[in-house]
């Protein structure tokens, strides 16, 4: 497609809140780079890949080791029976080798250490409403500064079930079902800056209970092609706790694929963490509109028309006629 036409589609996707915030958008909606995950479906009869390739470096002053950590993470997502519902299956696959140095022992551990699957559905969209959907045709600051009313979020719950498959050495003796529920927000705090947060209670029904959060924001440039993004993840459990930093870039190269690359590290350290993740995200795009027939419509969904107003002046040059 020619880049002319991709730059024309963002901006409409920057200028108009009722196209960015929508379930299904021309240009692919994905989650990466970072963890923190969009309040938005990818849309009705969507089915789109999320893969990155990653690679992290640990050393644990406790245990006094060593580890390098390759691996893949992965999310499959797709727009299940109406705009707000979306299936999806995450996880992530390493390979770790620690090594200790001290005692002269080297070791590998591999197996998937996030597996799950959950349904997202959204709750609350402010702009579905029109009137708060309408750009300002008299004002370019009021479309374009931070107002707010722009603070109030779309949000959607979220609940799932991680799997831990066969002897699974980074969780040992834990259940092979546990469950996980979350809230996940988002906000449109300008045509170039949009907000995001997650909350998650996770691993329910083991030992070892977790509380995970994230907090988000993406900003995107001039060239709307490219965005960065500055997110914070925290970790409170008693198998780990940690507050882990990340930031990056996302690259579209065409409406239904995006590159992107990021870096991150943690604040402990036992272990510390150290960690890069290249990523790609696409879409197969099958989703179709579906047109609500005027008799099923609102008043003031297609401009004034309203039901029957056609048969009623119909009736009135009738009587007139007579």
């Amino acid at each position: 497609m020619d880049i002319s036409i991709i730059k024309k589609k963002f901006f409409l996707l920057a200028f108009f809140p009722t196209i960015i915030c929508a379930q299904y958008t021309d240009v692919i909606n994905s989650n990466r780079p970072g963890r923190a995950a969009s309040a938005y479906a990818v849309g009705k009869n969507v089915v789109q890949a999320e893969v990155g390739l990653l690679y992290e470096q640990q050393d644990n002053a406790d245990l006094n080791s060593d580890s390098n950590i390759f691996g893949a993470d992965y999310a499959l997502r797709y727009g299940l029976l109406f705009e707000e519902l979306e299936v999806i299956m995450e996880g992530t696959f390493i390979t770790q080798n620690i090594t200790y140095p001290d005692l002269g022992i080297e070791g590998s551990l591999t197996n998937f250490s996030r597996n799950r699957v959950g349904l997202k559905y959204l709750v609350f969209d402010p702009y579905k409403d029109p009137a708060r959907s309408k750009p300002n045709l008299y004002s370019w600051r009021a479309n374009n500064l931070f107002q707010w009313k722009n603070l109030i979020p779309a949000v959607s719950v979220y609940g799932g079930a991680n799997f831990v498959l066969g002897d699974n050495p980074f969780y040992p003796g834990e259940p092979t079902i546990s469950y996980r529920g979350g809230i996940q927000t988002q906000s449109r705090l300008s045509p170039r800056f949009v907000l995001i947060s997650n909350i998650a209670y996770d691993r329910i029904t083991t030992d070892t209970p977790e509380w995970r959060y994230a907090l988000s924001v993406t900003h995107a440039f001039r060239d709307p092609r490219w965005s960065v993004f500055f997110e914070g993840q925290g970790i409170s459990g008693d198998r780990y706790s940690d507050i882990i930093l990340r930031t990056g870039v996302a690259r579209l190269i065409n409406p239904n694929f995006q590159a992107d690359i990021h870096m991150g590290s943690g604040f402990k350290n036992d272990p510390s963490r150290i960690f890069v993740v290249l990523g790609f995200s696409y879409r197969l795009d099958f989703h179709k509109d579906e047109l609500i027939p005027i008799n099923e419509q609102q008043s003031g969904m297609n401009g004034k028309i309203k039901k029957n107003s056609n048969k009623r002046k119909s009736k009135k040059k009738r009587k007139n006629r007579g």
